[in-house]
């Protein structure tokens, strides 16, 4: 069986580990237009080591934002800030996707600089408050996508995956999790649209496989990857026949040749496992570690063949050598949650390396 710190494929790369960056929100895009800004180019190439990094949830359009100060790729002054992010990381050889994100009805008017309302598959409030600049607030009910919108919101994308292309990125992967817009399409409670993009399985899978394929014609698929959450409830998401949607989207998107699939496991173990049997290509795993975060005995996933790939969250954030230090099995230097959103350098750019002559 392969070995964590072999190389592997990841589309027409070559990533030359198999440790694996997750994509963390960190609300510091202080450039003009939430655009990066030089310590976001810090933070992305101390953490170039990885095998493969996926950024932080990335706008495709303004109405896609749902969280202050995140950024976006769909102006110039955007992807003028993120080359000089992919500059750095690729200057220590890194491997670098920049994740697509639209926040669908988990977004907020105040948010976005015209007052827009955000928008969904369905006219469904969801449950619970979006964080802005003015605190918590309520979500409002989102306007429906109807037919143009969706025409729309499937060419931000591609545009968005060009823009990271120009802007000096590897590929990108789409967000199809954690209730946003593409988990939302998903769930069985956020869409309750009676046309081809609702009701049964192969309705509910439609935009997704649809923004796929829009992205793999901009860019080619092998540069494109994704990522699901199944099972997570996260912004008031409910996903009834669970396996049958996963399954049933797995198989839609298996022929397109896609560089990778990332599956942040749930409680569900079962479905993980049958995931990775009916997947053909790349498989990247995010372990279900509830009450703690993904370790090194993490590992251990990819000698036995439950994932090519396993991606570290939050000892990414606070280890910018996490492969060496798995490597030598540690120490590792616990997360400062206090410090994950927003604010300067402290509890972003300030964790520390180990010294050179450090030895497990």
């Amino acid at each position: 069986m392969p070995k964590a710190f072999e190389p592997v494929t990841v589309g027409r790369c070559t990533a030359r580990h198999r440790v694996v960056m997750a994509p963390m929100t960190r609300n510091r895009a202080f450039g003009s237009a939430t655009s990066p800004t030089e310590l976001m180019a810090t933070y992305y190439a101390q953490r170039a080591d990885a095998g493969l990094i996926i950024t932080e949830s990335t706008q495709p359009s303004p109405i896609g934002q749902g969280f202050p100060n995140t950024p976006g790729l769909h102006s110039a002054t955007q992807i003028e800030g993120w080359r000089k992010v992919t500059a750095r990381v690729h200057e220590r050889n890194g491997l670098i996707f920049a994740q697509l994100m639209h926040a669908g009805r988990v977004g907020h008017p105040s948010l976005h600089e015209d007052g827009s309302i955000p928008v969904g598959p369905s006219p469904v409030l969801a449950a619970g408050r979006v964080f802005t600049m003015d605190g918590p607030q309520e979500f409002v009910t989102p306007r429906p996508l109807d037919r143009a919108g969706i025409r729309g919101t499937l060419a931000d994308f591609a545009a968005a995956a060009r823009n990271a292309i120009a802007a000096g990125f590897d590929g990108v992967e789409l967000h199809a999790g954690s209730g946003f817009l593409l988990h939302q399409f998903l769930a069985t409670n956020a869409n309750q649209r009676d046309d081809e993009w609702g009701g049964d399985v192969q309705g509910r899978i439609r935009f997704v496989v649809e923004v796929a394929e829009a992205v793999a014609d901009a860019v080619d698929a092998d540069r494109v990857g994704l990522r699901i959450t199944p099972g997570a409830t996260y912004n008031d998401i409910v996903e009834d026949g669970l396996h049958d949607t996963y399954l049933g989207l797995a198989d839609a998107l298996d022929s397109l040749g896609l560089a990778y699939l990332h599956v942040a496991e749930g409680s569900d173990a079962e479905l993980a496992h049958r995931l990775r049997r009916r997947w053909n290509g790349t498989l990247i795993l995010n372990p279900y570690t509830p009450g703690s975060y993904t370790g090194p005995e993490s590992l251990k996933l990819i000698e036995t063949g439950a994932a090519d790939m396993v991606s570290f969250g939050a000892l990414f954030m606070a280890n910018p050598d996490l492969p060496r230090r798995l490597r030598l099995g540690g120490p590792f230097t616990a997360p400062d949650y206090t410090r994950a959103y927003g604010g300067d350098h402290r509890g972003y750019t300030d964790y520390p390396t180990l010294p050179p002559a450090h030895a497990a």
